[in-house]
């Protein structure tokens, strides 16, 4: 049995070791998009690169004769995940889509929805002036004509242009504590947090450290996963499934 893990996240790691750990007669191949310039490597085997689209992905998915496709990228590949279920559906192999539940407001939690970069753009100037910029190195386009304001952005590789005029580039990889993220907010002075709906536990301090400091948060909401692929919270969730779709699928003997 062949298992494609499309992935990039912390959740596909450790779905592959699972695989690796309990099952190691599997074939598991891992892709990556390699938008990350060191990234952490899973067991098995890897790929870098794209497919070339949704045919490109079934033409791979044949030829490598795959058994089950898992969609372990993260929340905001919105284009893979629609790429992966299209290919599916062409070559009639199962996808599974592993996405990490999203934040929730909690008590005193000033958040302000928006459902793209752009509309997050739009709200910034009513809300602050110094803004703490958590939505990776892609995207900061909609960001660049905010010359009023002033950017702290974080993402784990330099950001490249366009971008806000004024900024500092902050190079960090999560998870990230609790009292680093109190520091971050009270060193710069950020008034105003923009992040995107990831969810997990690896990034949520800052969302715990700009509730107590008063900070109101812009949540960019992630796009759906297509209609019609099943969802697990999770790689172990995803790692049982695989296994007893496999157990299933072994011949009887007497």
């Amino acid at each position: 049995m062949h298992v494609l893990i499309l992935g990039g996240t912390t959740e596909a790691r450790r779905l592959a070791e699972i695989l690796a750990a309990e099952a190691p007669h599997l074939r598991v191949t891992t892709s990556l998009a390699g938008r990350v310039a060191a990234p952490r490597l899973p067991p098995g085997e890897v790929r870098t690169g794209g497919f070339g689209g949704a045919g490109g992905l079934a033409g791979w998915l044949r030829a490598e004769r795959v058994d089950a496709l898992v969609d372990a990228t993260h929340p905001f590949a919105r284009t893979i995940g629609f790429h992966a279920a299209e290919a599916a559906a062409t070559t009639h192999v199962p996808l599974l889509a592993v996405r990490r539940p999203g934040w929730v407001p909690g008590r005193g939690d000033v958040w302000h929805d928006a459902a793209s970069p752009a509309q997050a753009a739009a709200l910034l100037p009513a809300l602050g002036r110094r803004v703490f910029l958590t939505t990776g190195r892609t995207g900061l386009a909609d960001f660049a004509e905010l010359d009023g304001l002033w950017f702290l952005v974080r993402s784990v590789d330099a950001p490249e242009p366009p971008h806000p005029r004024h900024m500092e580039v902050l190079l960090a990889r999560g998870p990230f504590a609790l009292d680093g993220e109190r520091e971050l907010l009270r060193r710069h002075r950020i008034d105003v947090l923009v992040t995107k709906d990831s969810g997990g536990e690896a990034t949520a301090p800052k969302l715990t450290a700009a509730r107590e400091a008063g900070v109101p948060v812009v949540m960019i909401r992630r796009p759906p996963v297509p209609e019609g692929v099943p969802v697990v919270p999770g790689p172990e969730e995803a790692a049982r499934r695989l296994l007893g779709s496999l157990h299933d699928a072994e011949p009887v003997t007497s």
